[in-house]
């Protein structure tokens, strides 16, 4: 059953920072060490941002990516939708800044802050303003500088982390669009287990510095997933009136590689025809699920009608997906 829809995808670009954090490096920063992290996580190195780049920064480089990969155009965007937890500034937007940068004079802009699942919401959001015709064309962007708020004395969390930037377009189509159903769900009484707090110190009672902490329960966050996202993606599935048969393609939020293969196990669904990004950019929060259809466009993976379900989870704590046709 696909939903109305007159928006299609047409277009995927990326951007990950130069500098490399591998398990090697992390072993000289806290009790740690190469086989531990794979074992656990399936993650053998990250990309983290410069000092002095941030989320706006990689949004620009991944749009810059996605006009070249593309030969796309983007002064006629009319919307901008970046997703992001971790912000240049509380207030202007990214996605301001990212208008800014390029000039899109029609263009109007929006921040989404749903955690993991960010990228999935953004992407259903792009498909409603076209479907009822407030937006001809919409760059949907994920970027993310994790590195800026993570803990690197906690071991058990600091090792997952990676930063990176993706965009895609969605642009109307005369024809039927490419988007078929969605569906969300969310438990506000667990928001506690996923947090990113503004810590101040303070010095003779006057405040000399703040810093972003970000804090996540690990294992019940696994439980958690394998308990509600394999009946989600089940959900989902039905909801379209598909099998997962006829699914060419899974993009799960990449969080940790042992738990996207538990799923995939929960699911019988085949992990040659499950696409990840985590292995060699960590875990990019919203940014994992674009970064991963990037990665396949690059390798030649995806074809033409090819239906792919993205499915994100996390902070919130949210989760749910959208099944799109390529």
């Amino acid at each position: 059953m696909r939903i109305k829809s007159s928006a299609r995808i047409t277009g995927v670009g990326a951007y990950v920072p130069a500098g490399k954090l591998t398990n090697y490096d992390l072993e000289k920063m806290v009790d740690t060490n190469d086989e531990w992290i794979i074992k656990r996580t399936g993650v053998k190195e990250r990309r983290i941002s410069q000092k002095d780049e941030y989320s706006s920064d990689m949004a620009v480089r991944a749009v810059e990516s996605l006009i070249e990969r593309c030969n796309a155009r983007v002064d006629d965007v009319d919307m901008i939708i970046v997703t992001t937890f971790t912000p240049d500034h509380m207030t202007p937007t990214v996605s301001a800044l990212v208008q800014g940068h390029f000039g899109m004079e029609n263009a109007g802009v929006m921040d989404i802050n749903s955690g993991c699942t960010g990228f999935v919401y953004a992407l259903c959001v792009a498909n409603s303003l076209i479907t009822c015709g407030n937006s001809n064309k919409i760059l949907v962007v994920a970027s993310e500088t994790v590195s800026k708020v993570v803990d690197y004395t906690d071991r058990n969390t600091c090792v997952l982390f990676g930063d990176g930037a993706a965009a895609m377009l969605v642009e109307r189509t005369e024809g039927t669009g490419n988007f078929f159903v969605s569906g969300f769900k969310t438990d506000g009484k667990l928001a506690g287990c996923v947090s990113c707090s503004i810590l101040s110190d303070k010095i003779n009672g006057k405040t000399v510095s703040k810093k972003q902490l970000f804090e996540q329960e690990g294992s019940f966050l696994y439980e958690y997933v394998l308990k509600n996202v394999p009946s989600g993606v089940a959900e989902l599935v039905d909801k379209a009136g598909l099998t997962l048969g006829d699914i060419n393609w899974f993009v799960p939020h990449s969080a940790n590689l042992r738990m996207i293969e538990a799923i995939c196990r929960r699911l019988d669904f085949p992990m040659d025809r499950t696409l990840v990004s985590n292995q060699y950019y960590g875990n990019t929060s919203s940014a994992t699920i674009p970064l991963a259809l990037w990665m396949a466009a690059e390798s030649g993976k995806l074809n033409p009608g090819d239906k792919i379900l993205l499915y994100g989870f996390g902070g919130g704590l949210t989760h749910g997906g959208v099944i799109v046709e390529w």
